[in-house]
């Protein structure tokens, strides 16, 4: 169990952290802050105490020294049933430090800007909060640390309902947090330092490391005994299934997911002539191109048409009211319909025909 009596709060992110201190005050538990966050908390009323205070050293070169002191991270990262740990601290006139109230740099959105500079994105390159985040996460038996807005409810209902302590159960889950928000702004800065060299030396990297993030849980994976969720590659930017909205109908299954995928990449393929490709269980069961694109998918159902009942449609134009209405005849059933774009007629003649239908 963690005993929370004495925050550091330095984010970036300000979302929500004035009214997540107020309500760390109003439970006594004493703030340490840094910069534009104790500022802020300050000019909100909010007690602080400023962290030069703490480590009798001055912030140094432009905020890039502030927090990189043996009297922050001996606070956080003594075990404080270790009785060796808590000798060292008294000696050393340490107070310790239970909660690490952290987010990073901006460096995501720094180099998403146009025409960034590489000496303002190393200028938002976070040295000191991961450090922070880093050794809290590490002595998490005694130390809880928030890196989400997301949480900052959640965590005052738990200090509110159990005299200011949090579970191990809760503050393993937070380091578990901290460690993947690390991990992941480490890769955005090697990802984006890896492209600069490869600029100047041609050189493949010896590992990829790639992201991905989750789009949406799926009901059930390839079978129903199985759990799944479906993740987008972060980088992903050309047209696919992951980057995709969805229009119409239910959510999609891990199937239909699978099987458009493969009707979409099928098309993609062509370019110049209109083409359309029918899916059904990872199988084509037709592929064709036409002079127009009612004209392809034509061609595309003929290929087995007994098979292409409840199949998969993907077109590689515009969908117009002519295709819609090939698309959904008397004696057809599709489960998706992906596209670059729909006339508004041709969506009421899709939604119209079946109302589970993905579009």
């Amino acid at each position: 169990m963690a005993m929370i009596k004495r925050a550091l709060i330095s984010v970036s992110n300000k979302e929500g952290v004035v009214e997540f201190a107020s309500e760390l005050n109003k439970l006594g538990i004493e703030i340490i802050s840094t910069g534009g966050t104790a500022r802020k908390l300050q000019e909100a009323g909010i007690e602080v105490i400023g962290i030069s205070d703490v480590t009798n050293f001055p912030e140094m070169m432009d905020g890039r020294v502030k927090t990189l002191h043996p009297k922050v991270h001996g606070g956080i990262l003594a075990v404080r049933d270790n009785e060796k740990h808590m000798e060292e601290l008294k000696e050393q006139e340490i107070t310790p430090i239970d909660m690490i109230v952290c987010n990073l740099y901006p460096f995501a959105e720094t180099i998403a800007k146009e025409d960034v500079t590489l000496e303002e994105a190393i200028e938002n390159i976070d040295i000191g909060g991961p450090t922070m985040i880093r050794s809290a996460a590490k002595n998490n038996e005694d130390v809880a640390v928030v890196v989400d807005p997301e949480d900052y409810n959640y965590i005052i209902e738990k200090l509110r309902d159990n005299d200011c302590l949090l579970d191990k159960k809760t503050t393993l889950k937070l380091a578990y947090q901290a460690f993947h928000h690390t991990a992941e702004y480490d890769h955005i800065i090697q990802d984006y330092l890896a492209d600069k060299v490869k600029q100047v030396e041609e050189k493949l990297p010896e590992v990829i490391m790639d992201r991905y993030s989750k789009k949406m849980g799926l009901r059930y994976g390839e079978n129903p005994h199985q759990k799944a969720a479906f993740y987008q590659e972060k980088e992903q930017k050309e047209a696919s299934i992951t980057t995709a909205k969805q229009l119409h109908g239910k959510e999609l299954s891990f199937n239909n997911i699978n099987d458009t995928n493969g009707a979409l990449e099928l098309i993609k393929e062509f370019t110049e002539q209109p083409a359309a490709a029918v899916i059904k269980h990872a199988n084509p069961c037709g592929m064709a191109v036409g002079d127009t694109l009612v004209e392809a998918y034509k061609k595309a159902h003929a290929g087995d048409p007994l098979s292409a009942f409840g199949s998969i449609v993907a077109l590689n134009q515009e969908v117009k009211a002519d295709v819609a209405k090939e698309i959904t005849g008397e004696d057809k059933f599709v489960e998706v319909v992906i596209a670059p774009s729909y006339t508004a007629e041709a969506l009421e003649v899709l939604k119209a025909r079946w109302k589970n239908l993905r579009i």
